[in-house]
């Protein structure tokens, strides 16, 4: 992946802070996540979105709902599909591949290009679902084992 020299400054959207600017481009030079904690209304979805904007980036969204688990957000293995191939389609199956679909994670780790991805309503999830979550956060890579890649 390219680097780039991104800076963030607000937007006329959003007037971010000086302390917030700093943050945010910290963590850009850094290339690791940044953690905004706040009272909802306070915009936090906004300045993702508008750092996104401002960077010129894609701005990917994982809406997190109380079901959802850590291993969603970084693939999703269809395991009925392949059997469903195997008896009645035309499709090898042997190629595990075609039945792995990346979530929001997987497509923001995998992505050419740099991107804001924003994992939102976090806080409505399992207590242990951000722990799940650290690893592969904090190396941007995770196992797929049926496929044997990272």
């Amino acid at each position: 992946m390219a680097e780039k020299n991104f800076q963030f400054h607000g937007t006329d959207d959003y007037i971010a802070s000086k302390e917030l600017q700093n943050s945010v481009n910290i963590a850009i030079a850094l290339g690791r996540p940044l953690l905004v904690k706040g009272e909802p209304g306070t915009g936090k979805t906004l300045l993702a979105k508008s750092a996104a904007e401002s960077l010129g980036l894609q701005f990917i969204i994982w809406n997190i709902k109380s079901t959802t688990k850590a291993q969603e957000g970084l693939y999703l293995y269809d395991t009925v599909q392949r059997l469903y191939d195997s008896q009645f389609g035309d499709r090898d199956v042997s190629d595990i591949k075609q039945y792995i679909k990346l979530g929001k994670l997987g497509e923001a780790f995998t992505s050419d290009q740099q991107v804001v991805l924003l994992i939102d309503e976090i806080d409505k999830a399992d207590l242990e679902f951000p722990n799940d979550l650290l690893w592969e956060l904090d190396i941007m890579s995770f196992y797929i084992p049926e496929t044997g890649e990272t």
